[in-house]
């Protein structure tokens, strides 16, 4: 006779209350700082970052330290159960960049912009690798490969944010401008690399930097992406379809879900960044005519108002700026900050120069290339869980995600008052506004700041 199976014991009361607090606080003082930030024409994950810094050590746990301590205690276990809430809404976040990615657009201007990416991923990518060797150890995580660190310095260095980009060239009104649609294209193709780089330095993290185990992480991710375009597409388009011709409502919504958590989940089997196949699936819907993703929009107000903000006030939790009191790490944090824009301006720069675009024009896609936003921030968070970031470099690399995301706009403004507009943008334009839908002020449903 067996004995019946032990029921897990839930989660306590006590770890229950402490976790729906921290929910509270953290989206209340993020929704009030994000808004704050706006009114300054700053991103709203400026104060969503805010609200975190705010709440953890460095600030209320040297002001109050015994509330600081018992809101946000320093044990994994809590910890993690917060993490897990903002996971998900990271693997949406990104499902919904992938959804942003135009395959036509991509197709039709490919050659350009491949160029133009490359050079804006590349030069920022190697200025990375050879910053990160040189950096001190202090700023590497105990027990971390110096190599693998310095790799990853190296892909956070040269990453753009789709999402930071696509809403900053909509509210300036340069979607529609031939260098608004360039800059789109070359991000989409450094975030499609970025999240790829990131995915293979994940597994050499984890299985040590050994050829036969990177040998193993590169067949793993051919095969990913060979059932992606073959399998997988097969599969993403006859659930999203069978969900829409239901008639059911949110099915759609759910099935879209369950589709990126899967899909997330496979990619981690395969010992890569789950993140990476939120990204696919999400490419998968948005490329396909026939799924009409106006139907995702709650999904999206969901994430974009409640989960997203979560996530980013919880990235500011791990920052403490008080470390950037010492000087020579502050000196540090100005040369990480420094290769990170000339590196990604330059690279960008000569790209349209060698594009054949003007000078004004190549800065242009300097500047709107240099916005690391959102992709800079969860790339910092899996190089904390990678154990490859000490808490000063994960605080360095986060404060250059805002600040070359409050850079952009400016700069941007200031090199296109000098392009002038041709007759096919001001075509492109008169199609953008009637394509745009009132009822959201004509704003892609899909961009995030």
């Amino acid at each position: 006779m067996t004995s019946a199976a032990v029921v897990v014991a839930p989660i306590s009361s006590h770890a229950l209350m402490v976790l729906l607090l921290q929910v509270g606080v953290l989206l209340l003082t993020g929704m009030v700082l994000g808004r704050l930030a706006q009114r300054f024409g700053m991103p709203s994950l400026v104060g969503e970052l805010a609200a975190g810094v705010i709440l953890g050590p460095s600030l209320l746990a040297h002001v109050a330290p015994g509330l600081g301590g018992w809101l946000f205690p320093q044990e994994a276990q809590q910890m993690h159960l917060l993490d897990a809430v903002g996971q998900l809404g990271v693997v949406l976040l990104v499902g919904f960049t992938g959804m942003h990615v135009d395959l036509s657009l991509l197709r039709r201007q490919g050659v350009r912009a491949v160029g133009v990416s490359a050079a804006g991923l590349i030069l920022p990518l190697v200025l990375g690798i050879w910053l990160g060797f040189g950096l001190p150890g202090q700023l590497r995580a105990g027990g971390a490969d110096p190599t693998v660190f310095a790799l990853f310095v190296g892909v956070a260095m040269s990453v753009s944010a789709i999402p930071v980009i696509a809403r900053t060239l909509i509210d300036m009104k340069l979607i529609h401008r031939n260098v608004g649609q360039l800059i789109l294209i070359a991000g989409t193709i450094d975030d499609a690399v970025g999240w790829l780089l990131v995915s293979l330095i994940a597994a050499m993290a984890e299985t040590g930097l050994h050829t036969g185990d990177v040998m193993t992480a590169l067949g793993h991710m051919a095969l990913l992406l060979i059932c992606t375009m073959t399998v997988g597409r097969v599969v993403i388009r006859a659930a999203m379809r069978a969900a829409m011709r239901s008639g059911v409502p949110g099915l759609p919504i759910v099935t879209a879900v369950a589709l990126m958590a899967l899909a997330s989940a496979g990619t981690n089997l395969l010992g890569l960044e789950a993140v990476f196949g939120a990204f696919l699936c999400g490419i998968l819907i948005g490329s396909d005519k026939g799924i009409d993703t106006k139907t995702l929009r709650p999904l999206n107000t969901t994430v974009m108002a409640s989960l997203a903000p979560l996530f980013f006030a919880t990235a500011g939790l791990r920052m403490d700026l008080t470390a950037l009191a010492d000087p020579r790490i502050a000196l540090w944090g100005l040369a990480v900050f420094a290769v990170a824009v000339l590196g990604k301006f330059l690279g960008a720069f000569a790209g349209g120069l060698s594009a054949r675009m003007s000078r004004w024009e190549s800065l242009a896609l300097g500047a709107g290339m240099n916005a690391r936003g959102v992709i800079e921030v969860i790339i910092a968070m899996i190089g904390v869980r990678l154990g490859l970031l000490s808490g000063a470099m994960y605080s360095i690399i986060v404060l250059v995600a805002v600040l070359t995301s409050v850079m952009a706009p400016p700069l941007l403004r200031l090199a296109m008052n000098q392009v002038e507009h041709t007759a096919e943008e001001e075509l492109r334009h008169l199609q953008v506004r009637a394509l745009q839908d009132p009822s959201d002020g004509g704003r892609d449903p899909i961009s995030r700041t």
